[in-house]
């Protein structure tokens, strides 16, 4: 197999993840008049009235953040706040504003350089979706029942108290798991993932993808998806290792939950709030110390292709999941060290909406609130411009986004690490101690002797000297970045 080919945009992109019922609601969209309060607490079921116009109408804050690439939970017409229950693949809600309102969103999105990526909830429907419902109606005389595998009747479609009739999504009654095998539904999902290609959007995530175990399915996906548009970009849900869908004929890359892991073992440490912790799929702390921090990146990297590396989605949280900053214990240092380190790392960044002004979230539904619009005297105003120029750093230094990749130090609490394109050198350093430290950076070759470094937000110069940058001085959960001049 020739070497995986992945979209040239998504090095260079800063993504951000919105829950559209969360998001931000726009006056201009009818809604039902059963909403919760904007900013209640959030429930299983309850909607908030977030929609497409709502983020139309926040795109300039967004521009103003630095983010470039914007990921949506899942859009289509469905009978859940997180509409991953899908009723019609070929309607966005009309609580979102429908498919004008994201029409709208692509063409106000495009215009300001802004890339977006759907979910794609292919693995199952729900009891809504018209197929399923036929079932429902008719049992074994239903027109679609081998859209789906049905085991027995009745249904119990909606009898929690029995196992479901049919194969469902970990046996949840709401959640019917298409028959992949079955020639129409293949041409069904397939149709549905060229159509909104070809109607913008740039890219799909793909949710519990490796549940649909059948490789010749996303082989046929990626080629009509890449029919439609040759740069789109296909990202799969895989919370571990997933070599066998990233060798160039299926997916571009997953949601790097690898990476989430490793930095709450680093960053967090034995901080972190291990109830919560427990509560996710990754249920235990991982080895902790830079020591086992670079272990878990370079085994991590190892596992995959270049191309595919750079443009692995690097994610922090998600909507699946504790926010960061609730897993850290409210410790804004560690969600500061991080996001550095993910806007410094190969591969394309992804920011949960509001983790930029320090919103908390316990596992769901507590980690899907509603970005705080109203009450501005709640943004942690700092971690926000703290937020903005570590996005701009790695906005305005082509290394950081195109360059290679080194660990150069890894030792105690302290990591240093070196992103290179041609004449351009970045080095980043981070203590994740208490203490201040002071260390010798090995330069392992990078530059000449004598070369000069400004840090980036100070200005000071340095030196190497003997390969090394020497003497540098780490406040307590602190980081720094030295550079080379960029070329002129």
């Amino acid at each position: 197999m020739s070497e995986p080919q992945t979209p040239d945009w998504v090095r260079d992109a800063v993504f951000y993840q919105i829950f559209p019922d969360r998001f931000a609601r726009s006056l201009t969209v009818p809604k039902p008049s059963h909403l919760d309060e904007w900013g209640s607490p959030p429930t299983y079921h309850g909607y908030q009235g977030g929609d497409l116009i709502g983020v139309v109408e926040r795109l300039d804050y967004l521009v103003e953040l630095g983010v470039n690439a914007l990921y949506f939970t899942p859009v289509f017409q469905s009978a859940s706040n997180h509409r991953y229950h899908t009723h019609d693949y070929e309607k966005v809600d009309p609580m979102l504003g429908g498919n004008a309102a994201l029409s709208r969103l692509l063409e106000e999105a495009h215009s300001r350089g802004m890339k977006v990526v759907l979910d794609g909830v292919f693995n199952h429907a729900s009891r809504g979706f018209f197929q399923f419902h036929d079932i429902l109606e008719n049992g074994a005389n239903a027109a679609y029942i081998d859209w789906f595998t049905v085991h027995s009747y009745p249904l119990n479609a909606y009898d929690s108290m029995n196992q479901p009739g049919y194969q469902a999504w970990w046996n949840l009654h709401a959640l019917p798991k298409f028959n992949v095998k079955n020639p129409e539904v293949r041409e069904f999902l397939l149709g549905i993932g060229r159509k909104w290609i070809d109607l913008g959007i740039d890219g799909w995530r793909l949710d519990v993808a490796n549940e649909i175990d059948d490789d010749s399915f996303w082989q046929e996906f990626r080629r009509r998806v890449r029919g439609g548009n040759p740069d789109a970009y296909i990202v799969g849900e895989v919370w571990g290792e997933a070599k066998r869908w990233l060798q160039g004929d299926m997916w571009d890359a997953v949601m790097n939950y690898l990476f989430t892991r490793a930095c709450i073992a680093f960053f967090i440490g034995e901080s972190v709030d291990r109830g919560e912790l427990g509560r996710t799929s990754f249920h235990t702390l991982d080895p902790i110390g830079a020591p086992a921090f670079r272990h878990a990146l370079e085994t991590m990297i190892g596992h995959y292709h270049p191309n595919v590396n750079a443009a692995q989605m690097n994610l922090l949280d998600s909507h699946d999941m504790p926010r960061f900053l609730t897993l850290a214990q409210g410790d804004k240092s560690a969600l500061r060290l991080a996001t550095l380190f993910q806007m410094t790392y190969t591969g394309a960044p992804s920011i949960y909406y509001g983790d930029e002004i320090g919103m908390p979230g316990k596992h769901d539904p507590d980690n899907r609130r509603a970005f705080p619009w109203y009450t501005p005297e709640s943004w942690d105003r700092d971690l926000l411009h703290d937020f903005q120029r570590y996005i701009a750093l790695r906005r305005t230094r082509p290394a950081l986004r195109r360059g290679s990749f080194q660990i150069l130090l890894a030792q105690d609490d302290v990591l240093a690490h070196a992103r290179q394109l041609g004449s351009e050198t970045v080095v980043v350093t981070i203590n994740t101690s208490r203490s201040t430290r002071r260390v010798d950076i090995p330069l392992s070759g990078l530059v000449p002797e004598g070369s000069g470094f400004d840090e980036v937000w100070t200005h000071e110069t340095h030196r190497s000297e003997g390969d090394h940058l020497r003497g540098v001085e780490l406040a307590p959960r602190s980081g720094r970045v030295f550079a080379t001049p960029l070329p002129s």
